[in-house]
């Protein structure tokens, strides 16, 4: 792709959209930022671009005329690809891609790629300890924070990206191939942005969409939909699964996990692992099966899984203190993600839920409480909502408070010696805290004060 001396609009000022400008700038493109958020100063957005940045700055209204210049537009992942001004955009033909597809295109070397709702996050840096351990050539881009485009022009030929995909970063790929990809799972998730269950999936199979005979693509069994779709690639395909045993992919049989193409290695037993839960387990089990696709010996694979202690706000052991120990799950921002922390459980447990609304139903995460779950702590917006499906699925152990930290201290006063406390809101954050992190961050801060 030449972008020099061409006229390209980055629609997005996030991290994501701050990268495209550097990688477009430093390729010569003459570079428009436009961002529709009126509370945001172009004093603002200029501290976030690199120094002697000379992309024109562009905040709230969209200028009419400013399509008529556009060679290019760049999507950032949070702006959907049906507004109205890029529909019209692409009336005009105009080409319009992701963040993603431009670091593809600028960037050189391999690229392993994963996608899925849950479970990406910890199966991409568990990859990427992997694959470090492999090879020093490897950066760690995507979703998991990393802008891919601002790694891209660091690359070379030898260079190992192991990438982390949303379906928003998905949905605007044109070439995009990975050599290795894999999708995790699907659950309803983000249905207010793609509308439709369907409309969903298809976003995330994009990722394998321009793979060929010569790329491989890992599934996971347990979902049908996927076994359908392996039936349509062109790619090789090999599965992962946790409740049966393959004649060739990757499996649990009797906790071991066994890899089996041609030949059955035990790689390891799940005590071995440093991380808990059936969900885990299958995120280890795509790492694995990714990179010993791509070539790395076992016994590096091993050495790495063994090693591997979690990603930060994922189950998160942070303390043990009066006999109660403290679990941060806020990177469970659905009621799937929530359900895993839940199942993961050992210990009576106090759950604080609740946060910003994605249009989820609860019912199935409150089903999964299973008795482990002594009180509710509900907060946010969808409190109420929530409280309706507890009382649908006859749960009445919840109560409202209206802070953070008012959840924090009615739960460190109810539990007791021997309980968990664990924070999986089955929510996003937004409305309470700017993100995921910053409301763990603010748990773990809470705990490690008591």
């Amino acid at each position: 792709m030449v972008v020099a001396g061409k006229k390209v609009l980055v629609f997005g000022s996030g991290i994501s959209g701050i990268g495209a400008v550097k990688l477009l700038e430093e390729n010569g493109a003459d570079v428009v930022l436009y961002d529709g958020n009126e509370k945001l100063t172009e004093a603002d957005v200029r501290a976030k671009l690199q120094e002697g940045s000379k992309a024109r700055i562009i905040i709230g209204a969209f200028p009419e005329e400013l399509p008529n210049t556009l060679d290019l537009v760049i999507l950032s992942p949070g702006v959907p690809t049906d507004l109205p001004i890029i529909l019209k955009m692409k009336e005009k033909e105009i080409p319009v891609i992701g963040e993603v597809e431009l670091a593809y295109t600028f960037g050189k070397g391999d690229v392993l790629a994963i996608t899925g709702t849950n479970g990406k996050t910890t199966t991409t840096t568990l990859l990427g300890e992997i694959m470090k351990a492999y090879q020093d050539d490897v950066f760690v881009v995507g979703n998991i924070g990393n802008p891919y485009t601002v790694a891209a022009d660091l690359m070379t030929e030898h260079s190992i990206a192991v990438a982390e995909m949303s379906s928003f970063q998905l949905e605007s790929i044109v070439s995009f191939r990975p050599n290795v990809s894999a999708i995790l799972n699907y659950t309803p998730d983000h249905l207010n942005r793609h509308h439709t269950m369907e409309a969903y999936i298809a976003a995330k199979e994009n990722i394998a969409r321009n793979q060929t005979e010569d790329d491989y693509c890992i599934l996971n069994y347990e979902e049908p939909v996927m076994r359908k779709f392996a039936e349509t690639l062109k790619c090789r395909v090999l599965f992962f699964s946790s409740q049966h045993k393959l004649e060739k992919g990757i499996y649990l049989d009797n906790d071991k996990i066994i890899y089996k193409n041609p030949d059955e290695i035990e790689v390891c037993h799940v005590d071995e692992l440093q991380i808990l839960g059936i969900h885990n387990y299958e995120n280890v089990m795509a790492a694995v099966c990714m990179a010993a696709v791509y070539g790395v010996p076992m016994e590096t694979i091993r050495k790495a899984i063994l090693a591997f202690k979690g990603v930060a706000h994922r189950i998160e052991y942070v303390a043990e203190k009066n006999g109660v120990v403290y679990y941060n799950d806020s990177k469970g921002t659905n009621p799937d993600a929530a359900i895993k922390a839940i199942q993961a459980m050992r210990r009576p447990t106090i759950l604080l839920g609740g946060g910003y609304d994605k249009n989820s139903e609860y019912t199935e995460w409150i089903n999964s409480f299973d008795g482990k779950v002594k009180k509710l702590i509900l907060m946010g917006a969808t409190k109420e909502k929530i409280a309706r499906d507890c009382e649908k699925c006859d749960f009445h152990d919840y109560v409202y408070v209206d802070t953070f930290e008012e959840a924090m201290n009615l739960a460190v006063e109810m539990a007791e010696p021997g309980d968990a406390v664990l924070l999986s809101p089955a929510c996003a954050s937004w409305g309470m805290f700017p993100n995921y992190e910053v409301r763990g961050d603010k748990f773990k801060e809470i705990v490690n004060s008591l």
